[in-house]
């Protein structure tokens, strides 16, 4: 059988993923390609108009961490509810949010996702089963326990998945959801993007224990995965879906990766070893899926084409998107009536054969 390489020393000396072939086509494999190209152009036009003084605020992104939300949100399916962070971008995509909307919200403007009214990555477009963020992390983790309470409580086959940082796991809202899920085996996913740094605080200074270790605590597994390989996070995602709708409880997936920038717009990450950055640059998830794409005879210039076109076309239209009106600043701040969330895309090939 084959194996993939992790992508770091310290997950190198964990189990190996098998080859996950098996469940992605052809066209699996160059979707999940699409939604990193678009993730880390959306990205880095945002980083332009930021520096144009178009995005208020700072910004964050998630350059180099890619893998992590396109190769689990692949594995999600439609009735599956998502509460997504602030560098998981290929998750809003892959779901279905328009791109245009993103820029929007990026710049305050009306048609953004929020209409001008929450921070430019605080946003979760529920049309398609996303949960909008808070700041305080982990707390979304919470957020995806009650929803998989919910499913569980209703005898619903559907599950919750929500993505958080390695400094996070220091807090307490951790501990409450990891034993509330483990005690109730809930229908969620926990993904720990352990991106070395929590700010400027290495994960060495950040805990004694990894916390991936800490998950056979509260009566459930926890999997090293490598977090720049799409397909293995796809993989491992896969499974925890699996398990989790046959009644065995959550899972906790560690995604190793690297944030290759800083904290946000204003942070230069002095305090991170150039070193370090060059050995995780060699390690990056979209040149890793090139490889494996241009290895099946597939024009990935012409993929990247496409998605730029993309992107210069939503940035156009979401430039001529009107500023909110200042006299509607609280409308909306109390919900009228109850809505719910909708089903977002579930792109993966293995859900049409299911069907």
């Amino acid at each position: 059988m084959k194996t993939r390489h992790m992508a770091t020393e310290t997950a190198q000396q964990q189990s190996v993923p098998p080859d996950v072939s098996e469940h992605l086509t052809t066209e699996d494999r160059v979707g999940l390609l699409r939604a990193m190209l678009m993730m880390r152009g959306i990205e880095e036009r945002a980083m332009t108009l930021y520096r144009q003084g178009k995005v208020p605020g700072s910004f964050y992104d998630g350059f180099g961490q890619e893998a992590v939300s396109a190769g689990a949100t692949w594995a999600m399916g439609a009735r599956d509810r998502l509460c997504v962070l602030h560098r998981d971008l290929a998750a809003h995509v892959i779901r279905g949010v328009p791109i245009p909307r993103i820029f929007g919200q990026y710049m305050g403007r009306e048609g953004g996702v929020t209409r001008g009214r929450e921070g430019n990555v605080h946003f979760g477009d529920r049309t398609v089963g996303c949960v909008g963020m808070v700041s305080m992390l982990p707390d979304m983790m919470l957020v995806a326990a009650g929803m998989a309470m919910a499913f569980k409580m209703r005898g619903e086959q559907r599950v919750a998945m929500t993505w958080f940082g390695d400094g996070s796991t220091s807090r307490g809202d951790f501990h409450e959801a990891m034993n509330w899920a483990g005690v109730q085996k809930l229908p969620v996913i926990f993904v720990l993007e352990n991106n070395q740094y929590a700010y400027s605080t290495p994960t060495d200074q950040q805990f004694a224990v990894n916390p991936v270790e800490r998950a056979a605590a509260y009566g459930f597994p926890g999997v090293s995965v490598d977090g720049n390989d799409p397909e293995a996070m796809f993989e491992a995602t896969r499974k925890a879906r699996e398990r989790a709708l046959a009644g065995e409880g959550p899972t906790l997936l560690e995604a190793v990766t690297m944030r290759m920038h800083g904290h946000a717009a204003h942070d230069d990450m002095k305090y991170v070893p150039k070193e370090q950055v060059e050995e995780w640059r060699a390690k990056d998830p979209i040149d890793r899926q090139v490889r494996r794409i241009e290895a099946l005879g597939v024009d990935v210039q012409a993929l990247r084409d496409e998605v730029k076109a993309e992107i210069d076309a939503a940035v156009e239209e979401a430039l001529k998107m009107p500023m909110p009106d200042p006299d509607t600043a609280t409308d909306q701040l109390f919900a009228d009536e109850s809505v719910l969330l909708e089903d977002g895309n579930a792109p993966w090939s293995g859900f049409r054969k299911e069907s």
